[in-house]
């Protein structure tokens, strides 16, 4: 019988995964290809599941001819210089329901 813990969901994964695939379709990667990389690389060590993403991020990084201490250094230079994400755009919340459409009476 397998008493070892079981492998966790991560409550982000879903996200991530979408930023991981973006990643891996970049063949010269972005500073925010960068920066997400090393974030998402900091957020999955050590976290026991999502094995997918951690081998997707090390493959990015083979792809783009990183180690992990050259992705960190490189980073650590693109925050120094002033860098800051692109702020993320609010999705729009409600039923879609058009109220300018309804026929005054």
């Amino acid at each position: 019988m397998d008493t070892g813990n079981p492998d966790q969901s991560h409550p982000l994964y879903a996200i991530d995964r979408d930023v991981v695939d973006r990643l891996l379709a970049a063949e010269v990667p972005a500073d925010d290809h960068l920066v997400d990389a090393a974030r998402l690389l900091m957020r999955y060590e050590g976290f026991p599941g999502a094995h997918d993403l951690s081998a997707d991020l090390a493959k990015a990084l083979r792809l783009w001819g990183l180690t992990r201490q050259d992705l960190h250094a490189r980073t650590r230079s693109i925050w120094e210089g002033g860098y800051r994400p692109a702020p993320v755009a609010a999705e729009a919340v409600g039923s879609s329901f058009d109220t300018a459409d309804q026929e005054q009476a």
